[in-house]
């Protein structure tokens, strides 16, 4: 029955919650443009505070994304090539996600407070906006957690099971789930966690992250010229 059901959920789920990440958010910008926003409540409450949580928030928010990309879907042979070991690997996890996991976890704070305590952005607010708090917090507090018990175990072998279970997933090997089915629950919990973030982003205001202003990188200065009596 174990058996069964880890299949089920690190076989069989990756795919229903991608599959609804990428079509759910196709639709819902398709049919429902108007609601594809961030919902920003800076206008209701811009003081100091919002502002550092906000940072806080998005810094440690991209940088855990990103690190868990290319950390999970880099080959073994990549890194090893250039001199890293699993071991070594799994430190630099532990250090830089665990830097940016607190930063993260600081700003979703100040944010959370800011939302609960001010009575103009809370009635503003949905339960969709609560529910995503406690995710994102869940899912930052599993992997805090998941960083201790990493520190019982440096050899790297467990992150190297991770990654080879991400690594079938997205290239469609069978078996996947198999990679994983020893490791520790914590770690389970973490990318379960990780998958219904996937599974309910459509619903969410979390679809601006699809319009994040690439263009401004490239474009030109803006020339501002300063009004001059004639």
């Amino acid at each position: 029955m174990y058996v069964y059901l880890h299949e089920l959920v690190f076989g069989v789920f990756p795919y229903i919650a991608g599959s609804v990440f990428l079509l759910g958010s196709l639709l819902r910008y398709e049919k429902s443009q108007y609601t594809w926003r961030t919902g920003s409540s800076q206008m209701l409450s811009n003081d100091r505070m919002f502002r550092v949580g906000s940072y806080l928030f998005h810094i440690g928010i991209i940088a855990l994304f990103f690190g868990h990309l290319f950390g999970l879907l880099t080959p073994t042979a990549v890194y090893t090539a250039f001199g890293i070991t699993s071991g070594a690997k799994q430190v630099l996890a532990i250090v830089v996600g665990g830097i940016f996991g607190l930063i993260c976890l600081a700003g979703m704070l100040i944010l959370a407070h800011r939302r609960t305590v001010n009575p103009r952005v809370r009635r503003t607010g949905s339960p969709m906006d609560m529910f995503i708090l406690y995710l994102l917090f869940a899912q930052l507090a599993t992997g805090l957690l998941s960083i201790i018990v990493s520190t019982g175990h440096l050899s790297g072998e467990v992150m190297v099971q991770i990654s080879t279970w991400a690594q079938r997933l997205v290239t469609f090997q069978p078996n996947a789930a198999d990679t994983i089915l020893d490791i520790h629950w914590i770690y389970k919990l973490h990318m379960f966690l990780g998958m219904i973030m996937f599974l309910i982003f459509p619903f969410t205001r979390l679809v601006h992250v699809w319009s994040v202003p690439y263009g401004y990188i490239g474009r030109a200065y803006q020339v501002v010229r300063r009004r001059t009596a004639i």
